[in-house]
């Protein structure tokens, strides 16, 4: 399968249901099929209310949606400082024990690619990971109202380069988008280049675009704070 992926822009607080992957369209976990036998289903099932995208395929505009709600929890937890230099996104990672080190490697990733955003674990968290079997794949979701997760499926992480598939995942946290057709030196890629690539680390293309996104998004998060104080 190949990843999905996200892109940014959408109006925010509209209660639209969103998810982002890394597989084909998400199911509740239970729909997958079997558990793994090493390992427990951690993750919750979701309504068809819900829309998702994953590794093998996503849509743009829900990828939009997911960042601004991430942008909007992260200034929340900070107390919406003005003038701030960097925006701390936190994540819990209790709901994913099979991944720990890999989302942990993804976090480090990520917070020496970039500058503007930070990923951190610990309490108040924005989002968090869940681990377990789906058909269609890992993924990304939230449903605008303070919920948000990254879905990590054990089969696709076994076909895949586990530390890839959960960087790529991490990437829609953070407002890019996917790009199948990409080479492996693109993280975005996702699956596209097929399991052999086990490039998990963004190119300077992807490390630019997530600077300007926490830069211009959170500043349109802020602008459209301030017009609706008026």
């Amino acid at each position: 399968m190949r990843y999905r992926t996200s892109v940014l822009s959408a109006a925010i607080g509209l209660g639209t249901t969103v998810a982002l992957g890394l597989g084909a369209v998400p199911a509740t976990a239970s729909d997958a099929g079997t558990a793994d036998s090493h390992a427990p289903v951690a993750a919750t099932s979701h309504t068809d209310a819900g829309s998702t995208q994953g590794y093998t395929g996503e849509s743009d505009r829900q990828n939009q949606e997911f960042f601004k709600f991430i942008v909007k929890e992260a200034l929340k937890q900070q107390g919406e400082k003005p003038g701030f230099q960097q925006v701390t996104v936190k994540y819990d990672a209790s709901g994913a024990p099979s991944f720990r080190s890999q989302i942990a490697n993804s976090a480090a990733v990520w917070n020496s690619a970039v500058q503007n955003v930070q990923l951190a674990e610990g309490s108040g968290a924005t989002f968090d990971y869940r681990e377990g079997n789906d058909s269609r794949g890992s993924y990304a979701y939230t449903d605008g109202h303070g919920s948000g997760y990254v879905f990590l499926d054990y089969a696709q992480n076994q076909q895949y380069d586990s530390n890839r598939v959960v960087a790529h995942e991490t990437g829609h946290v953070l407002g890019l988008p996917d790009n199948y057709s990409g080479p492996c030196s693109e993280l975005m890629s996702g699956g596209g280049p097929g399991p052999s690539c086990t490039n998990d680390q963004p190119n300077a293309t992807e490390r630019s675009q997530v600077e300007q996104l926490w830069a211009n998004g959170v500043a349109e998060v802020m602008f459209e704070k301030a017009a609706l104080l008026r």
